[in-house]
């Protein structure tokens, strides 16, 4: 199986759906790192520093000032999850099923771009959220799980902040 592409996909909080959404770009996980330097490395390594990472920002992407955009503007902690149906073809057997994804993420908002206002245009307004929380699952199955506040960083059934708590006495 492969994927071909995201058929469609839609934002919801409690329940409901983020009327006028259109698109955002997944944050980026990426791990702190140290640079390793010293007698017998032959030069600089590069070296990720586990259970410690970069902060997350997500922008999302409305059609328009909408409820939904006055809602997620809200100065508190919001659990959104963004559900998406894709396309996945088997080339072997020739067939093509649409898989559920789903990304569960409590943000909170950080900044807001109002966009472009001109007659017969799109205005795209923009919603920039900070990631304190990120889960993936895919056809119900827990992909993976983020947690940095609480030191989690599950990855298909491993979770990799484990060693680290039990060092720490958590």
């Amino acid at each position: 199986m492969f994927n071909v592409g995201v058929i469609d996909c839609e934002v919801y909080e409690d329940g409901t759906s983020f009327t006028g959404f259109a698109s955002c770009t997944l944050p980026d996980k990426t791990q702190k790192t140290v640079t390793v330097t010293g007698a017998g490395t032959g030069g600089d390594l590069e070296c990720p520093i586990s259970g410690q990472y970069e902060a997350m920002s997500m922008p999302m992407v409305f059609k328009g000032y909408t409820e939904g955009v006055g809602r997620l503007c809200e100065p508190r902690r919001h659990t959104i999850d963004l559900r998406v149906a894709e396309q996945h073809e088997d080339p072997v057997l020739g067939t093509m099923k649409i898989a559920r994804v789903k990304h569960v993420m409590i943000v909170i908002p950080k900044t807001k771009s109002g966009g472009d206002v001109a007659p017969a245009s799109s205005n795209n307004t923009t919603v920039t959220v900070s990631v304190r929380y990120w889960a993936t699952y895919i056809d119900g199955k827990l992909i993976e799980e983020f947690d940095p506040v609480n030191g989690i960083n599950r990855i298909n059934g491993v979770d990799y902040g484990e060693p680290i708590r039990k060092a720490l006495g958590k």
